[in-house]
């Protein structure tokens, strides 16, 4: 069978059961004064000529969370491309946007291949008066691969947030990961040569690839004071909920592929999705759960079978998930 491509943008992060968000489940819209946008750069005019000003303003929508296009010249949100963004928000592989709100303490495969297995652990607060769920967000992932290897990336608990304070912590096989603060610092790893960890600003921003296998892009963000206050977060002096933005793409998948996102690529995949609700829910949140981050013991997990389906690259290779300030789950879209 052909292979796909596919990207899905952290963040992290569509299941067997699916129920519709009740309008008394979601929290009240933000409301106040726009942050100021951030500037990123590209760096090197020569070898992006089509920048010559080196520098781009991140849009109004996502005024601090978005990376530069150096070759287009333009910036790109972290949470429009296919991955996890926001209370979390997924898309799958077939282009649709859903919730997968999870439950706080839990961990939830993801994505789980044969030779891939991605599980996200959930941090959240209790819901507002009248709501029925927590408010969930993702705060780190934990990668299977190669059979073996195992690669951490998630957000330390904070008290109060500091945007030049690095809260991102990376190990690989329990071994910690050391980057200089610096944007653009790169660790190549000697034990695994095909993976490279590239920090994407000074602080609380990173890009992690295995060549040939997959990429994740995460960015470390925080709950505002100002944020709970309108959406009623409870967040505390000792914990801001610094939690994770999530781009992944993947070079290649099987036709087995499952997981939250990951079972969006199968092509026997039948999206069943309410389609007059706003923003569609995910449940069936047993098929998903994991006894551990590092588990691959969900119901539905692949990781480790043998002559598993056909690897096929993915046209849908890029999907970006966050689990944002929202706290309705984990958001993916391409």
């Amino acid at each position: 069978m052909a292979r796909r491509v596919g990207v899905v943008v952290v963040l992290l992060l569509a299941l067997a059961v699916l129920a519709t968000a009740q309008p008394g489940s979601r929290p009240p819209k933000a409301q106040g004064p726009k942050p100021k946008p951030t500037k990123v750069k590209c760096d090197g005019r020569k070898l992006y000529p089509a920048c010559p000003k080196g520098e781009v303003e991140c849009p109004a929508y996502c005024p601090d969370s978005c990376y530069a296009d150096c070759n287009a010249c333009k910036p790109v949100c972290v949470c429009n491309v296919p991955g996890a963004c926001g209370d979390p928000k997924f898309i799958g592989g077939d282009g649709n946007a859903f919730y997968f709100h999870g439950k706080t303490g839990g961990d939830f495969c993801v994505v789980s291949d044969r030779d891939l297995h991605i599980n996200a652990h959930f941090i959240g607060k209790s819901g507002a008066p009248g709501m029925t769920r927590d408010f969930t967000w993702i705060q780190a992932i934990g990668v299977l691969f190669d059979g073996h290897h195992s690669l951490y990336l998630g957000a330390r608990k904070t008290g109060a947030w500091e945007d030049d304070v690095d809260r991102l912590e990376i190990t690989l096989d329990g071994e910690p990961v050391h980057l200089p603060a610096a944007a653009a610092a790169k660790w190549t790893s000697a034990r695994v040569p095909a993976l490279s960890v590239t920090r994407t600003k000074a602080a609380n921003g990173v890009l992690v690839a295995v060549q040939g296998k997959f990429s994740v892009r995460a960015n470390v963000v925080p709950i505002t004071a100002e944020e709970s206050r309108v959406h009623r977060y409870g967040v505390t002096s000792d914990d801001c909920l610094a939690h994770l933005e999530l781009a992944f793409k993947f070079e290649a998948l099987t036709d087995d592929v499952h997981g939250v996102v990951g079972q969006t690529y199968r092509p026997d995949y039948v999206n069943s999705f309410d389609v007059r609700a706003s923003m569609p829910t995910m449940g069936g949140d047993a098929s998903f759960a994991a006894s551990s981050l590092f588990a691959a013991d969900c119901a539905v997990a692949r990781f480790g079978s043998a002559g598993a389906g056909v690897v096929m690259p993915s046209e849908l290779a890029a999907v970006t998930c966050a689990s944002g300030m929202d706290g309705k789950g984990v958001v993916c879209k391409k």
